[in-house]
């Protein structure tokens, strides 16, 4: 008699989640005795308006004068509309600067180039006086793949073309987001390396949301575990590739785990928290990385959820990923 092979995600359903950390535990339950879970179709008007709610003012962004802020409409994708950037340059800056550039998260569906995670990039670059460039993507299931990676890259063409004349250093820019815009940062440094676009520094991909396949042992492990459990995770893919999710006509633009190389990339920062339903393929991403003579640096914050330092900036693992992050960011941007 034969047996059906047990996929990894059916195997992960049987297993027992990690623990989550002691100082974010209680702030979850919370977080989530107030939000909708899992994410379904439904709920997208939701996740909507609260990304609306939360967008970040100008007053916040400006930080009391250390950022000068700019709101600049570019050209977007061959025959689609222009996409909006928004610009915060170090007003103490003396020189070409070097520019985070920012992919919003929000499942594919939800997020603004204001979003609550931008408060992270400009942490960041108000500790190491780096600019960053926040770019405006239109949004699944109104406008599937390739419409969000599309309006991404041509928001870094412009960023590049344009930088020396902004104050920006173009050889100098990292590609960063949380999330879906993880996965979009991701893309992003696979498209510009095969369309011979702008070369980035580096990418930082923070939480990412990296193969549409959803099959790992994470992914069933986390089912219906955290913020962003295994179910959101595959509504968001829905919403952004369609009936071609799981298939093979899937690019890899969309969902980097499908590259048939990772070879040639930007030097990554991988990290994902083991309570996390894209726990593992981060992991493999790195992995792959690692195998093709690439560079990456992987952190796994042991019993940390999803994007868990903005929800609890004050936890120490939220803390040490920030600190990681700037250290991360220091070696590859020298002065």
């Amino acid at each position: 008699m034969t047996t059906t092979p047990v996929s990894r995600r059916q195997r992960g359903r049987q297993a027992v989640p990690p623990r989550f950390d002691r100082e974010l535990a209680g702030p979850l339950g919370e977080i989530l005795a107030e939000l909708p879970m899992p994410l379904t179709p439904g709920l997208v008007a939701d996740r909507r308006q609260r990304s609306l709610v939360g967008r970040l003012t100008d007053e916040q962004i400006r930080r009391g004068g250390t950022f000068e802020i700019e709101e600049r409409t570019v050209p977007g994708p061959p025959g689609a509309p222009s996409i909006a950037l928004l610009i915060c340059r170090p007003t103490a800056a003396t020189g070409p600067v070097p520019v985070i550039y920012h992919t919003h998260g929000g499942g594919m569906v939800a997020g603004s180039h204001r979003s609550t995670e931008l408060a992270g990039e400009l942490d960041r670059a108000q500790d190491l006086g780096l600019a960053v460039v926040s770019v405006e993507y239109r949004l699944a299931p109104e406008h599937p793949d390739p419409a969000p990676v599309e309006d991404c890259y041509a928001g870094l063409c412009w960023l590049a073309e344009h930088a020396v004349a902004e104050g920006f250093d173009p050889q100098r820019i990292v590609l960063s987001g949380n999330s879906a815009g993880g996965a979009l940062a991701a893309g992003l440094a696979l498209l510009s390396r095969d369309r011979s676009g702008p070369r980035p520094a580096g990418q930082m991909l923070q939480f990412p949301m990296l193969d549409d396949r959803c099959d790992t042992f994470s992914s069933g492990q986390m089912e219906r575990v955290g913020l962003w459990d295994g179910l959101s995770n595959q509504a968001g893919w829905r919403a952004l590739l369609g009936d071609r999710c799981g298939t093979p006509d899937v690019s890899c633009y969309a969902a980097p785990a499908r590259a048939t190389t990772v070879a040639g990339l930007a030097p990554a920062f991988i990290e994902v928290g083991s309570v996390e339903a894209l726990r593992d393929e981060g992991i493999v991403y790195a992995t792959r990385i690692w195998e093709a003579g690439g560079e990456a640096e992987l952190h796994v914050w042991s019993g940390a959820f999803h994007s868990f330092d903005e929800w609890v900036p004050h936890a120490v693992v939220s803390r040490t990923a920030h600190q990681a992050r700037t250290g991360w960011l220091r070696r590859i941007l020298p002065r």
